[in-house]
């Protein structure tokens, strides 16, 4: 990573340019970097500030961390988290959920904006996802009507105007599955503009069930589906990812120590099985998913990773029937709260960044 950042965030955008982001400074007050490479550059261009305001933004716990789509034109949008002395703030001086877009002419980030208007209470869990329409979703959990993670909820804040406006947030997920209150989410428009998003649920205090949100009228009704179920009386902290793959959207979660990934056709919402990582595990977290046009998919992850805790990373291609290709790969060095982001180049090969 440059500059010695972590939680990247990676999009290939219009021409096969890839685009990220990444953390850098103290975990709980720091800034977001974005660089950009071109197909067939060596290096990544210098990279651009997207917070204004000096460690606005957080990392803690891999949950929090910022996340970004590109949208129609190629225009790049970023959420995060504000740190303590973050400006502007949430109602009643909430944690706010920040949001900015790249200018027209690509040499900066635009001031950051508070998307949320009332639903407060935020902790982890935020994501963005744009579609080819001009429509930017801004999504994360927060408190119900009644205090808990069981009665927390997801809310979304949409843009029909490239990410200018938002319209006040609505809530998105069912009541009673509430969500888990330090998990972190993932939200992706396909190439048919069907809006996902994927979270971890709360029922009961007790149903930790990771869950898909779809909606394919631009955000303006959802299907809730239960992914893979897990009963866990504590909160694990976990992130998931979505993808794009040859003929359906790829979505990665973790579930007791163990990595998985399916596939959700994109015409009828249904789900494949669940493809875990090979090999025994109990301590694997942050899956990162990507798919090739030849089906072949691409799942890495931490080991060993913990709260203050770095660790390894690791990673297993499998072919359209997600049976494994070989044997899974290793790598040292993960930093604290780090986690991986995969992408595909323009010839169907699988890079990792960390």
């Amino acid at each position: 990573m440059p500059q010695g950042g972590i939680e990247p965030q990676t999009v290939i955008g219009p021409r096969g340019t890839l685009r990220m982001i990444y953390f850098t400074g103290q975990a709980a007050a720091g800034n977001i970097e974005y660089v950009r490479r071109a197909p067939g550059a060596k290096g990544f261009s210098p990279p651009l500030r997207v917070n204004r305001q000096p460690g606005s933004a957080v990392a803690v716990g891999t949950v929090r961390g910022p996340q970004m789509a590109v949208g129609r034109g190629g225009r790049v949008y970023v959420v995060w988290f504000g740190s303590g002395q973050a400006r502007p703030r949430g109602p009643g001086g909430a944690t706010p959920v920040l949001f900015s877009r790249l200018n027209k002419a690509g040499t900066g980030f635009e001031p950051a904006r508070c998307v949320m208007q009332y639903a407060k209470g935020a902790d982890g869990g935020l994501s963005v996802a744009a579609g080819p329409r001009g429509d930017v979703y801004v999504v994360w959990h927060a408190t119900g009507a009644i205090p808990g993670e069981a009665h927390r909820r997801v809310y979304m804040a949409r843009s029909t105007d490239d990410g200018r406006t938002f319209a006040r947030e609505v809530p998105i997920s069912p009541a009673a599955l509430g969500a888990c209150g330090c998990c972190g989410m993932r939200a992706f428009v396909d190439r048919r503009g069907a809006l996902y998003v994927l979270y971890r649920a709360a029922a009961r205090g007790i149903h930790r069930d990771m869950t898909l949100l779809v909606s394919n009228d631009l955000g303006r009704t959802f299907r809730p589906m239960r992914v893979y179920p897990w009963r866990l009386d504590a909160c694990p902290m976990s992130t998931a990812d979505l993808a794009e793959g040859a003929k359906s959207v790829l979505e990665a979660w973790e579930t007791a120590g163990e990595v998985y990934f399916d596939k959700v056709d994109p015409v009828t919402f249904r789900l494949s099985p669940a493809f875990p990582a090979p090999g025994p595990a109990d301590d694997r977290k942050h899956p990162a998913v990507a798919g090739n046009s030849s089906g072949q998919v691409l799942l890495a992850w931490t080991e060993g990773t913990a709260w203050m805790q770095g660790g390894s990373l690791a990673w297993q291609v499998f072919d359209r029937r997600g049976r494994p290709l070989g044997a899974p790969g290793h790598a040292s060095g993960v930093p604290v709260w780090d986690a991986p982001s995969v992408f595909v180049g323009r010839r169907g090969n699988f890079t990792i960044i960390y």
